[in-house]
C-alpha cells in the first residue's frame, strides 16, 4: 500500500474520493469477553470528521466526542475532544495549527510550538480513531515514523495481510503494530482503502472492530496473541542472559527479610536456577570458569511480588525491570492466562512467576468481563471446579456477585484446596464475606467502604472509588471498625491494599505529575506521560479536593493500623508498570512500616501467603535464584528499590537498562561490571539465550 502526500491519497485513506468527498459514516463496536461494551461512530465529510466514542464496562468507561479537521496530508489542523474520561472526569481538550504555530490545551498540559506545517499531535484523551490518525501519519513517512507533539516519536510496522469474514462479507485487511504512544504497542487492522477496521492487542481496552464483524473478535484475539507473542519471544532472545557456568555476585550485602538485616559484604553463587552458596566476601580471586558480577557494595534482596496483577504479555519485562519476579494474577481472560503461563514455564517469554486467581463475577448491567460471569449458583460452582482442575491458587469474587452465593462458592473452593479473595460484592459487607469464607480482601477501599457506605448504596458503580472522599471523617476507633479488624485477626484474613492505585485516582491532578511518579514519568512514552497527568475524579471545588486528600490520608492511617494489629499486607498494584509496586512499598513506609518491614511484605511475607517458602522468599543455599541488585541500603531507605541494576528470575539475568531501551523508555541505571567465564561461554544455542556481547556490559577486573 503506497501513501502519497496528496489530497487524493488522503481522501482514499478516509474512504472518500477527491471529486465527491461525500459524507461517510463508519461504525465500530468495542467488544470485551464476547460482549459489546461500547461503540465508535465516525462521520466524515470533506476535510472534517466527528467521532462519538462510548465505553461502559464494569460501570465505567470514556464517553466523549471528537471533532477533527485535516489538511491535504491527512494531519489534523484542529482537534477537540469533549466529554468524560474513564472514571467520569471532565474532558475538554483542544488543539489547533494555524499560521505556523501549533497550540494545545488538555488536562495534562498546555503549550504552543512553532511549526512551518501541521505536525502530528498526540491527544491526551484518545480513542481507537486517534490511533488510526497516528498510524496513517506514520505510514505516510518514508521511514514509517514521525515526530509528534508535545514530544517523542511514533512509528508503525506492517505485519501481515489476512481475510476476515466469509462470502460477501469477506474483507481483506492488513495488520500493523504502532509503537511510541503508550508503554504497550497497539495493533491495528486497516482495510484495502486504508480505513480503520480494528484495534486490538495488549494496549486496548477491549477489541474495537467494524460493526458487523464482531464474530471475528476471537480470530483477532488469536492474531494478537501470535503477533505479540513473536515480539515477546524476540525480546526474550535479546534480553535474557543464561549461563551454564556458575554466576558469582561479589561485593554485595544480602538482605534477609526474616530478620530485616543486611549481611556484611558477601558473595552469592548461582548455578542455573538455584542459589548454591552465600558466604562472606573474602577478597580471594574468583575461579576463572565462573561468570563474575561486581555488586560494588550494593544490596541484593529476594525478588519482589505484585500481589494484585492483571497480566498482559508486554508487562512481564516491565515487572522484571522493576525487580518484580512473582505476581498474583487477580483476574484475566482465562484462555490468555493459560497460554501465558505455558509460555512462561517454557521460557519463551520474559515474565515473573504467576500465581493465578480465577475470576468469577455475577450477572448485572455493571458486570466486569473477565473470567466467568455466572447467572446462577450452579454456574459459579462450575467455574470454581474449572479453575481447580487447572491448578489455580485462588478464586476471586467481584462486585456483581449475589451476596448469598459467596458462602457456597467459598465452601466449594476450600473443599478443592483453593483460597478465596475478591471485592466485597455490592450490598454485602466485609464482615459478612469474612464470615462466608474470604481468606483475603482485595483493595483497602473495598474494606473501608464497609465503614463508609450506606446499606442501599451501589458499589458496582464508580462510587466504590469516589466514596473514598468521605473517609477523612472516619473514626478508626469506632465499634464497627474494631469489629471488622477483630474478625480479620481471628480468621487470619489478609488484605492487598493497592494503595498506589487509590493514590493515583484520588490525588492525581490535571497538569501535575502524580505523587510518587516524579522521577519516573518523564522517562515514559509521551502518550503514557500525558494520560497520567490528569484528574481522574471530578472536583467541584476546593473543599472536594481537600476531601480526597483527607480521605487518602485516612487510607494510609488505616494501612498502618492494620499492620500494627498483625493483619498481613499483600503488596499489590492493579497496575502493570512495575514502578507502581515500588511506590506501593513507599506508601507502606509512609503508613509506619519500616523499610525492612515493607520489603518483607513483598518478599518473604508474600511467599508465606502463597505457601512457597521452601523455595522462595529468602536468599539461601538451595532456594530458587530470584533476586535484585540495587545500589545502597533499601532496609534503611526504601527509595533505593527504584534503581535496580540487575535482576535474576530463576537464575536468568536481566539488565533493566537493556529492557527500558528496548521498550522506548529512558533507562534509570547502568548495569554492574561483568567478567565472563574463561572456559564456559553463554549458551548461545539455547532458547532465549544471549551472551554478554552488548556494549558496556563486558568488563575485565
Amino acid at each position: 500500500m503506497k501513501f502519497c502526500s496528496t489530497l487524493g491519497a488522503v481522501a482514499l485513506l478516509l474512504g472518500t474520493s477527491v471529486s465527491a468527498l461525500a459524507a461517510t459514516t463508519e461504525r465500530l463496536s468495542i467488544v470485551a469477553n464476547d460482549e459489546i461494551v461500547g461503540s465508535l461512530v465516525a462521520e466524515s465529510e470533506g476535510d472534517r470528521t466527528t467521532v462519538d466514542f462510548r465505553v461502559d464496562n464494569n460501570g465505567r468507561g470514556p464517553k466523549h466526542r471528537e471533532e477533527l479537521r485535516f489538511d491535504a496530508q491527512g494531519l489534523p489542523l484542529s482537534w477537540t475532544i469533549t466529554g468524560t474520561s474513564l472514571m467520569g472526569g471532565t474532558v475538554d481538550e483542544r488543539y489547533g495549527w494555524t499560521k505556523g504555530r501549533a497550540i494545545w490545551s488538555s488536562q495534562a498540559d498546555a503549550g504552543s510550538r512553532k511549526a512551518a506545517r501541521a505536525p502530528l499531535y498526540v491527544v491526551n484523551d484518545d480513542s481507537p480513531f486517534a490511533l488510526w490518525v497516528y498510524a496513517r501519519a506514520a505510514l505516510a513517512q518514508p521511514g514509517q515514523a514521525i515526530d509528534v507533539l508535545p514530544a517523542g516519536k511514533v512509528s508503525i510496522e506492517r505485519l501481515q495481510t489476512l481475510t476476515l469474514g466469509e462470502g460477501a462479507q469477506a474483507a481483506e485487511v492488513t495488520a500493523y503494530r504502532l509503537i511510541g504512544v503508550q508503554l504497550d504497542p497497539s495493533y491495528l487492522l486497516l482495510d484495502r482503502e486504508g480505513r480503520l477496521f480494528a484495534v486490538f492487542g495488549p494496549g486496548s481496552d477491549g477489541t474495537t472492530i467494524r460493526a458487523g464483524y464482531e464474530k471475528s473478535v476471537k480470530a483477532l484475539a488469536r492474531l494478537g496473541s501470535e503477533l505479540e507473542g513473536q515480539r515477546a519471544r524476540d525480546l526474550q532472545q535479546r534480553l535474557a542472559h543464561r549461563f551454564d557456568a556458575p554466576i558469582r555476585i561479589r561485593n554485595v550485602h544480602v538482605f534477609d527479610p526474616a530478620t530485616g538485616q543486611r549481611s556484611g559484604l558477601s558473595s552469592l553463587v548461582v548455578m542455573r536456577d538455584t542459589i548454591t552458596q552465600v558466604m562472606p566476601e573474602d577478597g580471594a580471586p574468583a575461579p576463572a570458569d565462573e561468570v563474575v558480577i561486581d555488586g560494588e557494595g550494593g544490596t541484593v534482596y529476594p525478588g519482589l511480588h505484585d500481589m494484585h496483577s492483571h497480566a498482559t504479555l508486554p508487562s512481564g519485562l516491565l515487572y522484571l525491570a522493576a525487580g518484580v519476579t512473582a505476581t498474583r494474577d487477580m483476574g484475566n481472560d482465562n484462555a490468555f492466562l493459560q497460554g501465558l503461563i505455558s509460555r512462561v514455564e517454557a521460557g519463551e517469554v520474559a515474565w515473573p512467576r504467576i500465581s493465578p486467581n480465577g475470576f468469577i463475577e455475577g450477572r448485572s448491567p455493571f458486570s466486569a468481563r473477565n473470567g466467568f460471569v455466572a447467572d446462577s449458583t450452579a454456574q459459579a460452582l462450575d467455574a470454581v471446579r474449572w479453575y481447580a482442575d487447572r491448578g489455580y491458587a485462588e478464586i476471586k469474587i467481584y462486585n456483581s456477585m449475589n451476596p448469598d452465593w459467596v458462602a457456597p462458592i467459598a465452601t466449594e473452593a476450600h473443599r478443592l484446596g483453593l483460597k478465596v479473595t475478591g471485592h466485597v460484592p455490592a450490598f454485602d459487607t466485609p464482615d459478612r464475606v469474612i464470615a462466608d469464607g474470604y481468606d483475603s480482601i482485595a483493595h483497602v477501599n473495598q474494606l473501608m467502604l464497609g465503614w463508609i457506605l450506606k446499606p442501599d448504596e451501589d458499589s458496582r458503580t464508580p462510587l466504590r472509588l469516589t466514596a473514598m472522599q468521605r473517609a477523612g471523617a472516619l473514626d478508626l476507633n469506632a465499634a464497627n471498625v474494631r469489629h471488622t479488624i477483630d474478625l480479620m485477626k481471628t480468621r487470619k484474613v489478609a488484605l492487598d491494599p493497592t494503595a498506589v492505585i487509590l493514590e493515583q485516582l484520588m490525588l492525581s491532578r490535571a497538569r501535575q505529575v502524580p505523587p510518587g511518579q516524579e522521577d519516573s514519568l518523564g522517562h515514559m512514552p509521551i502518550g503514557f506521560q500525558r494520560y497520567r497527568k490528569r484528574s481522574f475524579v471530578t472536583l467541584a471545588d476546593a473543599a472536594q479536593d481537600q476531601a480526597y486528600h483527607s480521605g487518602f490520608a485516612k487510607v494510609i492511617e488505616t494501612i498502618g493500623l492494620l499492620h500494627r494489629e498483625g493483619i498481613r499486607l499483600l503488596p499489590g498494584t492493579d497496575d502493570t508498570t512495575g514502578f507502581a509496586l515500588l511506590r506501593e512499598l513507599e506508601l507502606y513506609v509512609k503508613a509506619g512500616l519500616t523499610p525492612a518491614e515493607a520489603l518483607r511484605s513483598a518478599t518473604l511475607g508474600a511467599e508465606e501467603f502463597l505457601g512457597r517458602t521452601d523455595r522462595l522468599g529468602t536468599l539461601s543455599r538451595g532456594k530458587l535464584a530470584d533476586l535484585v541488585l540495587v545500589p545502597g541500603d533499601p532496609s534503611q531507605d526504601i527509595s533505593v528499590i527504584r534503581r535496580p541494576r540487575m535482576v535474576l528470575r530463576g537464575g536468568v539475568i536481566y539488565f533493566p537498562d537493556e529492557i527500558y531501551t528496548a521498550l522506548g523508555i529512558q533507562p534509570f541505571t547502568t548495569p554492574p561490571k561483568i567478567r565472563p567465564a574463561a572456559t564456559t561461554a553463554a549458551r548461545d544455542d539455547a532458547p532465549g539465550t544471549t551472551g554478554f556481547g552488548h556494549e558496556g556490559h563486558e568488563h575485565e577486573f
